[in-house]
């Protein structure tokens, strides 16, 4: 018992401890095991379905952080001094009969025959009616599941110390037009979903947390 309530300590400290940070200090970076570590634990997270429709891309290049940042307003701090800044793609065309859902059941999973016609056919229900058999519902469905593996990176990033920004403050389609034209994605593939910075925070008075009281949020029926 003990160890776990020290488990659960620490795990909270480090909620405590995060913060949407606005610029980081420079002279610090990740560490690759560092950030490798964060890599995992957004590649370990669940998605519906087992789908994984995520794909992280790992901007260090200095000219296309500068491209990113005309067009992201929500970056301005974090572009130039983020260690690491990471653009999180969500895959399109989710249909039951799509290469990756394929893929992912038979390559990955690795279902029998069996259980692959059972699950194919609950998937192709699921997207026909609770997706409407949509292609922008389906789009939004796969972003939503990119906030998974968002929040349990920099959850962990936090664990370890390093801080973090989520950002929403882009222009998808320049964002999109420029990674098109770095070779970076391709029109139909993926679709921009959000993006994230980790670094270390510059020096300042520590940041208590603003929240409402639990009991505002949370109710028992």
């Amino acid at each position: 018992m003990i160890g776990t309530e020290s488990k659960k300590e620490e795990i909270l400290k480090a909620f405590q401890f995060r913060y949407a940070c606005k610029a980081f200090d420079t002279s610090k970076k990740i560490s690759d095991k560092d950030f490798h570590f964060i890599l995992e634990t957004g590649r370990l997270s669940p998605s519906s379905f087992g789908l994984e429709p995520w794909r992280f891309v790992v901007i260090q290049n200095t000219a296309l952080r500068e491209k990113l940042k005309s067009v992201s307003r929500g970056a301005q701090g974090q572009l130039p001094t983020a260690s690491h800044f990471v653009i999180i793609l969500a895959r399109q065309g989710l249909r039951h009969d799509s290469a990756h859902v394929i893929k992912m059941m038979t390559g990955i999973q690795h279902l029998s025959d069996e259980v692959l016609e059972r699950v194919s056919g609950v998937y192709k229900s699921f997207v026909d009616t609770r997706l409407e058999n949509n292609d922008r519902l389906i789009s939004e469905w796969a972003s939503k599941q990119t906030y998974i593996a968002l929040g349990n990176m920099m959850t962990a990033a936090a664990q370890i110390g390093i801080d973090s920004c989520p950002i929403e403050g882009f222009d998808k389609n320049q964002v999109t037009s420029i990674l098109q034209n770095e070779g970076i994605m391709k029109a139909g593939d993926f679709e921009v979903s959000c993006m994230v910075a980790f670094g270390y925070r510059q020096d300042g008075p520590n940041r208590s947390k603003a929240r409402q009281n639990l009991d505002e949020v949370v109710e028992w029926r």
